[in-house]
């Protein structure tokens, strides 16, 4: 038994420190992205002067006009980056679910009749027997009956011997 059971007191004035660091880290965390905010636009946006001449607001405005395109276009590239990251991401999730592969659970053999299927399937509902014999169709099985006296000419019964449904008959009218 190396490991001994920490006491409630003890337990509860941990999490309470635990609970006290976090709440200062946050604290920090939003101070220094208001002071992160600030440093980035005082770099990128110096403060505003307007000029009293004409010529003066005309060449303001297309200052301003050129640094506008310019933060298009890097809006546009970064935006064109995100989306690429996110196909790439969503490719490679898409990948690792067809790696893993679908898990098939260890099925269980069941000796179970057709009746017993359709009444767990099916419930109360199913009351009819299924009797799988039953259902097949009946063929009954001609026997061609010949005399044995009988001795005729072999020509007789070509259609019969020929099989096929008499099929010579096709091949003769062709030949014709």
């Amino acid at each position: 038994m190396a490991d001994k059971k920490m006491s409630s007191s003890r337990r509860y004035h941990l999490k309470s420190l635990m609970l006290q660091i976090a709440q200062d880290r946050l604290k920090q965390e939003k101070l220094d992205l208001v002071t992160e905010r600030e440093r980035y636009m005082d770099e990128h946006c110096p403060s505003l002067s307007l000029p009293y001449g004409v010529q003066e607001l005309q060449d303001l405005c297309r200052k301003l006009h050129q640094t506008i395109d310019r933060i298009d276009e890097e809006r546009y590239d970064l935006q064109s980056k995100l989306t690429k990251g996110t196909t790439e991401v969503e490719d490679l999730r898409i990948k690792v679910i067809e790696l893993k592969g679908m898990k098939k659970p260890a099925l269980k053999k069941v000796r179970m009749s057709a009746d017993q299927m359709l009444q767990a399937l099916l419930g109360s509902k199913h009351k009819v027997n299924l009797d799988l014999r039953a259902n097949l169709k009946q063929v009954k099985k001609e026997v061609k009956v010949e005399a044995a006296d009988q001795v005729g000419d072999w020509r007789q019964n070509i259609e019969d011997k020929a099989g096929m449904g008499g099929r010579k008959k096709m091949f003769e009218g062709a030949e014709a």
